[in-house]
């Protein structure tokens, strides 16, 4: 996968919890990366997976370190109040979602930016903000986290799809699925998604409409490509069809 990137050859607080993490997904899940290399191994990067089971952050996780970078993730602000917890998010990186009024939430996006830049560093951000509710797990409506971080400094914004983690533990299930052992489960990186006529316009609702129409293509194509199988012609929307077979609501 060609040089990796310092963040997994120097010495971090990575280290220790990729020791413990990544041979235990190891033994469940076998894992197929395909476009590594359009992740980038240096500077700032927001990723942007498909998301339909609690276990697929930890599939995430795992084909990012195994390409090399560090991943983070965008963690809810309520999180990193929590003692031990909050510290352990703290020191790995891992960025606080913006829970406030529009005006704190932009505040806290340029600072967000800002740092991923100075920093170097990438995160992992779900567009569609919690599980798909899409009946047959395709990506639903996506929110506006992703762009607006990539919209406000021109940060790359590469979609990634991935297909398989359902059997593991499926949407909603409690426990793993860990028979037969080694499940497949296949990822894919895309290019990153061109929105450059439309950067730093992450304040107006069109641009950030239309970027993030442009990414839920991007991983929807795909998953597509995974899935050998067309999307519906209709994304799912939660605000129009419904929360009939959870009865859950959006985080």
């Amino acid at each position: 996968m060609g040089s990796r990137s310092p963040e997994s050859t120097r010495p971090s607080v990575f280290w220790p919890l990729a020791a413990i993490i990544v041979p235990i997904v190891s033994l469940i899940a076998k894992i197929r990366i395909r476009g590594a290399e359009k992740l980038p191994q240096d500077g700032a990067y927001v990723l942007a997976p498909n998301h339909y089971s609690e276990f697929d952050p930890l599939i995430v996780a795992v084909a990012v370190w195994r390409i090399g970078r560090a991943p983070r993730f965008m963690a809810k602000e309520s999180l990193f109040r929590v003692p031990v917890l909050g510290a352990a998010l703290r020191a790995t990186g891992m960025i606080p979602v913006a829970r406030s009024s529009s005006a704190a939430a932009a505040k806290q996006t340029l600072k967000q930016s800002a740092e991923l830049v100075e920093h170097r560093r990438g995160v992992i951000v779900y567009p569609e903000g919690t599980l798909t509710r899409d009946p047959d797990l395709w990506p639903m409506r996506g929110k506006s986290g992703a762009v607006r971080l990539a919209l406000t400094d021109g940060i790359p914004l590469i979609p990634m799809a991935h297909w398989g983690a359902q059997e593991i533990m499926g949407r909603y299930q409690k426990g793993l699925s860990l028979w037969p052992p080694r499940k497949r489960v296949d990822v894919i990186i895309g290019d990153p998604v061109d929105v450059s006529d439309l950067q730093g316009r992450a304040g107006e609702a069109s641009a950030l409409n239309e970027a993030t129409t442009r990414l839920m293509n991007a991983i929807t194509v795909l998953l597509e490509e995974l899935r050998d199988e067309k999307a519906p012609a209709e994304r799912w929307n939660p605000s129009t069809h419904g929360q009939k077979e959870t009865g859950r609501l959006d985080s």
